[in-house]
């Protein structure tokens, strides 16, 4: 059974649809109500199996809560997808960030994935297997002029934070690997980048385009697939080309 947070809209909203036509069930997480149910109601219409469930990411408390509503009506979570996030700044000098907006990226990214993983980690380790897939961002990966820093240096520690936990528990059966997709056409991107500048965008990458929710959910499937139980501790860059590590 698969969690994935903040699934009630694009990336997250892709791995979960793709998990489940792959045949897991699959729980979505979000806050918004109505994408949630459109998200399960899509799923259970082609045939698969989700349920959903609301927590605050940045609430342990909130997260707990959760953990027990989804095992007692689905079971345990054997891989768990810590999607949720965001950046809530724009880019600009750092000593013009507030206190604020660092402590909303910290949290809304680092914090979250933290204590996201720190819920459901004790069940896997007591049954000696899992899989945990967690997300940074090509800002991450690349030092810009650009990037909004609070976010980045979130994203950046969220790769070190997978890199430690794969080395703690992979005795324990549990895998641990991280996805860093750079600019993906997301509903919200789509109305928020003009045409021409997505065109300028896909032409610095060289594959010519940018990418879709879609591509970052087929790597997701890869990562949590049998076919990397070899693979723990990893950064894979989902960036057509422009990232290269």
């Amino acid at each position: 059974m698969a969690l994935v947070t903040g699934s009630s809209h694009g990336i997250g909203a892709a791995i979960a649809t793709l998990f489940a036509h792959e045949g897991a069930n699959v729980v979505i997480h979000g806050r918004d109500a109505a994408a949630m149910s459109a998200v399960t109601a899509g799923i259970r219409q082609a045939g698969g199996s989700a349920m959903q469930v609301a927590a605050d990411v940045t609430r342990l408390a909130d997260l707990e809560a959760m953990r027990v509503q989804v095992e007692h009506e689905l079971g345990p979570v054997d891989l768990l997808v810590a999607n949720a996030g965001g950046s809530p700044t724009r880019p600009g000098p750092l000593e013009q960030t507030s206190e604020e907006d660092w402590r909303a990226a910290v949290d809304g990214n680092l914090t979250a994935t933290f204590l996201t993983i720190k819920c459901f980690l004790p069940g896997m380790k007591e049954r000696k297997s899992g899989g945990i897939i967690t997300m940074s961002s090509a800002a991450a990966r690349r030092p810009h002029p650009g990037s909004p820093v609070p976010y980045a240096a979130a994203k950046a520690a969220i790769q070190i934070l997978t890199q430690d936990l794969a080395a703690q528990v992979g005795p324990d059966g549990i895998r641990v690997n991280c996805l860093a997709p750079e600019t993906i056409l997301t509903e919200r991107n789509k109305q928020q980048i003009p045409a021409a500048q997505q065109q300028a965008l896909a032409g610095m990458h060289p594959l010519r385009r940018l990418g879709t929710p879609e591509d970052v959910a087929r790597a997701a499937l890869y990562l949590a697939s049998d076919n990397a139980a070899w693979i723990t501790g990893i950064v894979l860059d989902v960036a057509g080309g422009a990232v290269m590590v």
